[in-house]
């Protein structure tokens, strides 16, 4: 298959956020997955009355692909009635990057018409991801402190006032 263009991802977007089950919120969420072959898996929100079992949007698209076998995604779309761009919820973002990658574009839009094309790293910077459970060991004394500093953590001791990252709390260095 080849991929899609936005509109026509959108638009997948649209129609998905039709079937969204929302009776307590009425905060209706479409979105879209898309592989790097092209195959399409769409999602809408589903909510509960117990609210901690309501499912995103995003998500479901994203559990279809996966349970459907598809491994290499590359475009997130997600639509709902906002009056800026729609951005996925922080529990999303975080399953964007496990499943997707950084680098995976995320389309962002509303009923309006209005698009924000990002990435995935842009919207979850510094993400807890399976990079950081391969930096993790176990075997020392200080478990749960990654034995990798990165510019994030620079940057973080620079706005402290710090005179280096080695002043900042093991809890820090994550």
């Amino acid at each position: 298959m080849n991929s899609s263009t936005i509109n026509e991802l959108i638009s997948a977007a649209l129609k998905a956020r039709s079937y969204a089950y929302a009776p307590y919120s009425k905060f209706a969420v479409g979105a879209v997955v898309e592989s790097r072959n092209g195959q399409i898996f769409t999602g809408c929100n589903i909510e509960n009355a117990s609210y901690g079992l309501t499912i995103c949007a995003e998500r479901v698209a994203l559990c279809k692909a996966v349970s459907e076998g598809v491994r290499e995604l590359s475009r997130v779309v997600v639509v709902a009635d906002t009056s800026c761009p729609v951005p996925p919820c922080g529990a999303c973002r975080q399953l964007i990057i496990e499943l997707a990658g950084p680098e995976t574009e995320v389309v962002l839009a509303n009923l309006a018409g209005e698009q924000v094309v990002t990435s995935a790293a842009a919207l979850l910077p510094s993400a807890f991801d399976r990079h950081i459970l391969q930096r993790f060991d176990p075997g020392q004394n200080s478990p749960g402190v990654c034995h990798h500093i990165d510019e994030q953590d620079i940057h973080t001791a620079k706005l402290r006032g710090l005179g280096s990252v080695d002043q900042l709390a093991p809890t820090d260095q994550t």
